[in-house]
C-alpha cells in the first residue's frame, strides 16, 4: 500500500475517532445536569454505544500510525523528535479515551460526583492536544 493511502486512511480514522473523543463528554454534561430518571438511562445507553462505536477507530487509529512507521523505517524513527513527542502526545489521548471509559463506567452505575462544569472544561481539553499532534505531524518542528 502507498504511504499515501497509508496517510489518509490514518487520517479518516484519526478525525472519527476524535468525533467521539469531542462528543462523549458532552454528552456527559448533559448527563450531570439531567434529572429525570428517563433521561439518564437514555443517556447512558447513547454513551456505551458512542464509547463502543468509536473504539475501532482508536484501534485502527494506532494500527495504521504503526504501519506508517513501519514503512518509513526505524532510521527515520530515530531522526525524528517530532515524532517522539507527537506519540507522547498521542498515548495522552488514549489515556484520555479510557479515562472516558471510567467516568462513563460511573455514570452507568449512577456513581458520578462531578458537576457539569467538569465535564464541560474536559471536554475542551484534548482540542489543545489535537492542535499539538497536527502541528507537530505537520509542521515538524522539532526537526
Amino acid at each position: 500500500m502507498s504511504i499515501l493511502w497509508l496517510k489518509a486512511i490514518h487520517i479518516f480514522f484519526v478525525i472519527a475517532w476524535f468525533a467521539g473523543i469531542f462528543y462523549l463528554p458532552r454528552l456527559f454534561v448533559y448527563h450531570a445536569d439531567a434529572t429525570n430518571l428517563a433521561v439518564k438511562e437514555q443517556f447512558k445507553i447513547m454513551e456505551r454505544r458512542l464509547w463502543w462505536f468509536v473504539l475501532p477507530f482508536a484501534i485502527l487509529t494506532a494500527i495504521t500510525g504503526v504501519a506508517m512507521i513501519y514503512q518509513y523505517g526505524s532510521d527515520w524513527l530515530k531522526a525524528s523528535p517530532w515524532l517522539h513527542v507527537k506519540l507522547t502526545l498521542v498515548a495522552g489521548v488514549y489515556g484520555y479515551y479510557f479515562y472516558l471509559y471510567k467516568l462513563m463506567k460511573q455514570f452507568a452505575a449512577d456513581e458520578n460526583t462531578r458537576s457539569a462544569r467538569f465535564y464541560r472544561i474536559l471536554n475542551e481539553s484534548p482540542v489543545l492536544l489535537l492542535l499539538a499532534i497536527v502541528i507537530l505531524a505537520v509542521v515538524k518542528p522539532l526537526i
